[in-house]
């Protein structure tokens, strides 16, 4: 018996049924391709797009960019060697010990950088935004404020001085720029706000403190280190000097040294190679400070000792000291021209806000009574 034709109906069917899906897959795969075919197929559609005008920069980018090209000139590179004597030959090498930032400070061709960038270091080397490689000689320095000054010669054109400004007028929120060779790259520009006014930080030697110190936000890298923090007009507000980081790298806390410690150390380092702190003539001690203190009660620095013949002695100040009785209360100074001293390292700041033959008011208490009295600041030793 013969099939039935009828039994083919289905699979005809299912035939027909796939290719039409099999058809309408490919019609879609097509139709998703079709712009890329039509760019493979007539070139003229894979043309670049037009650039779109801009128009003119806004005004503060052009100020920004100004400032910039204005100042880049005045700021140096700064490279640093160690001499290392080898211990089997007697041969002398000269090893990199690291690099820095600085700028120039007057037409005498002094640099001035901080203090940290050179030190220990047997040679420097001084590098011009043209490229021009200088050997620096050291002129002087301060730890104690994190400043050292370079001297790179007369005998060439030099890049014109940073423009000075002062940081004894500055506003937390203002704007401020720093310029700097971090990591070893060509000059680079961050820009930021003043974050806070009147930090204070521990110097490199872990002794000594880096008081007044601007903080900022502007991003200030390892090789920022001695560039000039400037303010909007281009003036000089600061050399940065640290950052606060975890990591080493910027985490957006930076730390300036204010130009008007600057102005005042800088010349004094120039003139006799070192800088000499404004001293009253007494002698106190921190640690013995902080026991009185919490003993007494009292906040200040306790004087333990009054040099003869000082200002200290000639306005009458009077030394605390163990008597058969037991302590014999002293002076406590306790403001210098109106701000308040709490501590050793606080009155020692105070005292360096101003230079040497100044007039200051100090107050001391004694017992139970307060008094004010003028002294001439004295140079120290």
């Amino acid at each position: 018996m013969k099939p039935s034709s009828y039994s083919h109906e289905p699979d005809r069917f299912l035939r027909r049924l796939f290719a039409t899906g099999f058809i309408a897959a490919v019609l879609i795969v097509l139709w998703q391709t079709l712009p890329a075919l039509q760019a493979w197929l007539d070139p003229q559609t894979a043309t670049p797009r037009t650039v779109t005008p801009r128009g003119d920069l806004a005004a503060d980018e052009k100020a920004t960019i100004a400032l910039f090209e204005k100042s880049r000139d005045s700021v140096v590179f700064i490279s640093t060697t160690q001499l290392v004597e080898d211990a089997w030959t007697r041969n002398v090498f000269a090893v990199p010990r690291g690099t820095g930032s600085g700028f120039i400070w007057d037409n005498a061709g002094h640099v001035v950088t901080n203090y940290h960038v050179i030190a220990g270091a047997s040679q420097a080397t001084v590098r011009l935004a043209d490229g021009r490689d200088y050997r620096a000689a050291l002129v002087g320095a301060s730890p104690a404020h994190d400043i050292a000054v370079l001297r790179i010669g007369v005998e060439f054109r030099r890049p014109p001085p940073v423009p000075v400004g002062t940081s004894g007028d500055l506003k937390i929120g203002q704007k401020v720029f720093a310029i700097g060779n971090p990591f070893g790259l060509d000059w680079t520009l961050t820009s930021g706000i003043v974050s806070a006014l009147d930090r204070s930080l521990p110097g490199e030697d872990g002794q000594t403190t880096i008081d007044h110190l601007i903080q900022t936000d502007a991003a200030i890298n390892p090789g920022n280190s001695g560039g000039p923090l400037l303010d909007s007009a281009g003036r000089l507000i600061g050399i940065n000097t640290a950052i606060f980081s975890p990591s080493g790298a910027s985490a957006g806390i930076g730390f300036a040294v204010p130009v008007d410690t600057v102005a005042r150390v800088v010349p004094e380092l120039i003139r006799t190679g070192r800088y000499i702190r404004p001293v009253i003539g007494i002698g106190a001690d921190e640690s013995i400070n902080r026991q009185l203190a919490a003993q007494t009660g009292l906040s200040g620095v306790f004087v333990l000792q009054v040099e003869p013949g000082s200002s200290a002695a000639k306005a009458g100040l009077q030394a605390w000291r163990i008597g058969p009785e037991g302590l014999v209360p002293g002076d406590v100074i306790t403001q210098v021209e109106g701000r308040k001293v709490e501590d050793l390292p606080a009155l020692l700041a105070r005292l360096d806000d101003f230079p040497v033959g100044s007039t200051v008011t100090i107050e001391c208490r004694r017992g139970k009574e307060t008094r004010q009295v003028r002294m001439v600041l004295q140079p120290g030793t």
